[in-house]
């Protein structure tokens, strides 16, 4: 493993000491001496440290759309990619010097495209004499100095996230990752780096890596009794001061963890999912927080510290390289000691630069196997089936994902005792832009349906709770009363709640009442053409972000698990598709929901 884990570990034991890695850096231009009549004053060396910072690069290597195919393209004029990084760090490197620059990552890098699905599933890293992963790749070569763990880091299992890790030339930091039975870090918590500068001693830099509780959540099958994740404040709290007495000049968190102080597992865990603000603002001696996990940008946010009145600077730059942080550190040396004087951040943009032909060269081999495969036809559709609409009225598109998750259930329940319970499925939009074109259908069209890596995962509810399940599910629309205009643009998201935080329930046959206040919202609920019975027992199909509690609907985290597996929706989805050959709306279309107001459909 890298850095010489199993030592790392014993040395942490003893001392709580991190990962030293020394960086030789020259002076910065100091100032003039300047006199004044009758004594010389000299003044102080200064030095000037520029952080640089991305997060959720989620695979992004280039500017391009698998599942469209094409260059990326939005309204607002954003590119992607590491490799348009790549081009705006050199440039930074150039101005300030290379010695005086710090790389940073905030986490979320192996999960998100079909870039990364390929070398996690389709020709793995794990395998023998496998690949080496594109984004370790591209991060070694751009020359990452540090990176935090992200959430999603652990959906392919632990076994792919330590191969990933063993390939990168820099440390994967979590401080708040640690062996659920011992509670020593399972990851470096922290990087020192030495600037050195001519004429006064070296600049020590501390990096603090922090990842999100709420993996113990959303990837529990993979971490459940092997690693926990403590809060980010109470990490920090620990670790902070450890930094200090080893002679840290400057503290910068690299933070997996988003600046709101809110949460979307509700109580399930006792730790705040997004918390970076809470960190700056309840623990001393941090000068600077790269934030990531909420994919909102955030140029600066200053915090003050609740303890000592000193601001704290944080910065988020966009998710899938479209942003670059840029921290400016200024440091005086006075009195014996360097101090921080000011920090300032800022994002750049990275559609201003083209892509730097190193990255090009270095992974066109691995993008076009990627095109290649995302390109397979599987099938042929008999019409275009579209999400446009898929957020307020139902639509064939997602009954044919709940369509293919009711017969995988149903296949891996036969021969058992639940195999005469029914099965009901859920699913979310993901996108308000999927398409299955008619015609030719490939992997790529029906990887846009559905985005994440989610698997399956079998549950038993009763009537009554999937009747509870509906209802916080209808919290997604805005209450809208009867005979006013309804503009499809505020319709849904109350309470800023996303797309794939409201679920379609397959098999039963409902209306959603958006007249009525939330919680009183689920009308002519019935199952098989009679009202519902609370106490009828149903297997849910339901994916694993859900059924750990993800989105926090309620009774399914607790609920018994009947079954699960580790293939993918979207996998399964492909499967099903292909041994049909034809997708024909009628063999898995049906209208189960609809919205109304006091009883008059909305459409």
């Amino acid at each position: 493993m890298p850095l010489n884990r199993r030592k790392f570990l014993k040395k942490s034991a003893v001392t709580g000491a991190g990962v030293a890695i020394a960086a030789t850096a020259a002076a910065p231009a100091q100032a003039a001496e300047t006199k004044k009549p009758g004594k010389p004053v000299k003044q102080p060396k200064r030095y000037a440290l520029t952080v640089l910072g991305t997060t959720d690069l989620h695979g992004h290597v280039f500017n391009w759309d698998y599942f469209k195919d094409a260059e990326y393209k939005d309204t607002a004029g954003n590119a992607q990619g590491l490799a348009r990084i790549s081009t705006l760090v050199n440039q930074i490197r150039a101005e300030k010097g290379r010695e005086n620059t710090l790389l940073l990552d905030a986490g979320d890098t192996i999960q998100g495209t079909p870039l990364t699905y390929y070398y996690a599933k389709v020709d793995p890293i794990t395998a023998k004499g496998g690949p080496v992963h594109p984004m370790a790749q591209a991060m070694n070569a751009i020359g990452y100095d540090a990176a935090a763990l992200g959430n999603h880091e652990f959906n392919y299992g632990i076994e792919t996230l330590r191969k990933f890790e063993s390939q990168l030339r820099f440390p994967l930091l979590g401080a708040n990752a640690v062996d659920a039975k011992t509670l020593k870090p399972a990851f470096p918590p922290y990087v020192i780096k030495t600037f050195c500068v001519k004429g006064a001693p070296p600049v020590k830099v501390a990096v603090l890596g922090l990842t999100n509780p709420g993996i113990a959540i959303w990837d529990k099958a993979y971490v459940q009794g092997k690693l926990a994740f403590p809060g980010l404040e109470e990490q920090a709290a620990k670790w902070v001061p450890k930094l200090k007495s080893l002679g840290a000049d400057v503290v910068i968190v690299s933070a997996h963890s988003g600046s709101s102080g809110t949460s979307s597992y509700g109580d399930q865990l006792p730790y705040v999912e997004n918390s970076a603000a809470l960190v700056a603002q309840q623990v001393p001696d941090i000068d600077a927080i790269l934030v990531g996990h909420a994919h909102v940008e955030i140029p600066e946010l200053k915090v003050v510290n609740a303890k000592t009145g000193k601001t704290v600077v944080l910065s988020e730059p966009l998710a899938y390289a479209e942003r670059l942080s840029v921290f400016d550190v200024e440091l005086v040396f006075e009195k014996g000691r360097w101090t921080v004087e000011s920090v300032a951040s800022k994002v750049l943009n990275s559609n201003t630069v083209a892509d730097d032909p190193k990255i090009t060269k270095l992974l066109g081999d691995e993008h076009a196997k990627v095109v290649a495969y995302v390109n397979q036809v599987v099938g042929t559709a008999t019409e275009t089936l579209t999400t446009v609409e898929a957020r307020y009225k139902d639509a064939p598109i997602i009954d044919l994902i709940t369509k293919v998750q009711e017969d995988v259930v149903k296949a891996a329940l036969a021969g058992t005792s639940y195999a005469s319970l029914p099965v009901i499925a859920q699913a979310s939009p993901f996108s308000r832009t999927s398409e299955i074109p008619a015609g030719e259908v490939t992997i790529r069209d029906l990887s846009s349906l559905y985005v994440y890596d989610n698997t399956l995962v079998a549950k038993l509810l009763t009537g009554a709770q999937v009747r509870a399940y509906l209802e916080y599910s209808a919290q997604y629309f805005v209450q809208t009363a009867a005979g006013t205009v309804v503009d499809t643009e505020k319709l849904t998201n109350a309470a800023g709640r996303p797309d794939y935080n409201y679920d379609y329930v397959s098999g039963l046959a409902y209306e959603i009442d958006i007249a009525q206040p939330a919680g009183s919202r689920i009308k002519n609920l019935t199952f098989g053409g009679a009202a519902l019975d609370d106490a009828q027992q149903f297997v849910l199909a339901v994916n694993n972000y859900r059924a750990n509690g993800g989105g926090a609907f309620p009774h399914v985290a607790s609920a018994q698990e009947l079954w699960s597996e580790s293939t993918e929706i979207r996998t399964r989805i492909s499967e099903w598709v292909t041994a049909k050959g034809v997708l024909d709306p009628k063999d898995f279309a049906s209208v189960d929901w609809k919205l109304t107001r006091d009883g008059t459909p909305v459409f």
